[in-house]
């Protein structure tokens, strides 16, 4: 399993990059949330670090990280000894400090994941299925529940901090894309799935869009190197993205913000239609069925596709052109500083996909744009399953909202 944990790094950062803190009364909760963020982005940091970053005083920082460390949020490190004056003691997460559920919905497959606090997965459950029904997928999420939380000790179940839900928004129109019966997927229009999960949990459930939420997996657990604003895609069964602006998750008041898979992009034959018409897995799919070829692999093997041959370079060509058209109109809104290509495929394809784009990218006319760093993602096939676990991470401990609809 690919999953990348905390970023490190140096404690000196640009001011203009972090949200400085305040020393007033009333704001503890924004303070700590500041502080647990800066802790997870660099591994450890001492109060001496945490004050400077931030503009806080050395009696708030030491305030509030004692209060974090009772809580058993934080935890104590070597010291670091100095030539002069006393020893620097580093704090950093602790693992058992609170739990997260996250479940992914997707066209083809559920999956649900336990997290602890670092983001290591306690454990992973998945269901394939040829589409997605409400009934269906709320008993895999209570049997899974119930599997998972009987292997946590009572005190580790206390400390779950809610369920994050990632799925794609408006399931229901994609009926006949997914070959769906459409009364079963028209039972998604009428159902509140965040209600009919939160009715069995006795911590807060968030819902947010899929691709979104595979975004919010790369800024929280991922590596995208130093990049504080970047346009990021998940080619699953239907293509999608996200966008991180200034180190943050940005879903725009419908959260609906980075609904790439929308964007109008060349098709095969020259005329515009959608990113998801051409960059989807779902296309790899349609081109080998139509060879008689079985493809329920792409689906339940995604570590793995084996050999597929001139299907799968064919729809690596017209996919990393469309991605490559895709990115280069992003630019043209946003100075992003990196591209992130992410999905539910072998590392070896997301590799021959990112250099396809590489490729494709020179060869469009991008006179007046500064064009971003293409990178491949960092957390992998589970993005989605682990964007929906960040949810109420990022919710309840980290500094900005990635959620439209949660709990009341």
């Amino acid at each position: 399993m690919e999953t990348a944990i905390a970023r490190h790094g140096s404690p000196e950062v640009n001011d203009s990059l972090i949200h400085r803190g305040t020393n007033q009364s009333g704001m503890r909760d924004h303070n700590e949330r500041l502080v647990l963020s800066l802790v997870r982005q660099h591994g450890s940091l001492a109060k001496s670090d945490i004050a400077r970053m931030t503009g806080l005083s050395a009696q708030t920082v030491s305030v509030i990280m004692r209060e974090l460390e009772e809580e058993s949020l934080l935890l104590r490190q070597a010291p670091l000894r100095g030539k002069i004056g006393q020893p620097s003691i580093p704090m950093a997460l602790n693992p058992e400090g609170a739990f997260f559920i996250g479940l992914k919905i997707g066209r083809r497959s559920a999956e649900l994941v336990l997290i602890d606090f670092l983001g290591n997965v306690r454990s992973m459950l998945q269901h394939s299925y040829r589409y997605p029904a409400p009934r269906e997928t709320v008993d895999f999420v209570s049997n899974g529940m119930r599997q998972m939380r009987g292997e946590l000790t009572p005190a580790q179940d206390k400390r779950i901090a809610g369920l994050g839900i990632a799925m794609p928004f408006e399931l229901w129109n994609w009926a006949d894309t997914a070959g769906a019966p459409r009364d079963v997927m028209d039972e998604w229009r009428h159902r509140d799935i965040r209600a009919d999960i939160q009715a069995q949990c006795d911590f807060p459930v968030y819902l947010q869009n899929d691709a979104t939420s595979a975004c919010g997996a790369e800024l929280v657990f991922g590596q995208a190197g130093a990049a504080r604003d970047f346009v990021y895609f998940y080619i699953g069964a239907f293509a999608g993205g996200g966008i991180v602006l200034n180190g943050r998750l940005f879903g725009g008041p419908t959260g609906n913000a980075g609904a790439l898979g929308s964007m109008p992009v060349p098709g095969p034959d020259g005329k515009p239609t959608q990113l998801i018409d051409v960059a989807s897995i779902a296309m790899l799919e349609k081109a080998l069925n139509a060879r008689g070829i079985e493809a329920s692999h792409l689906w339940t093997s995604p570590e793995d596709w084996g050999e597929i041959g001139p299907e799968l370079d064919g729809w690596i060509a017209s996919a990393s052109r469309a991605l490559a058209y895709a990115i280069v109109a992003a630019s043209s809104i946003i100075d992003f500083e990196a591209a992130v290509i992410d999905g539910w495929m072998p590392k070896a394809v997301r590799r021959q996909l990112v250099d396809a784009i590489i490729a494709a990218i020179a060869t469009i006319d991008g006179e007046g744009l500064k064009l971003p760093a293409i990178r491949e993602g960092t957390v992998g096939i589970h993005a989605r399953a682990l964007g929906g676990a960040s949810l109420p991470l990022s919710e309840r401990f980290l500094i900005g909202s990635t959620t439209i609809s949660r709990s009341a």
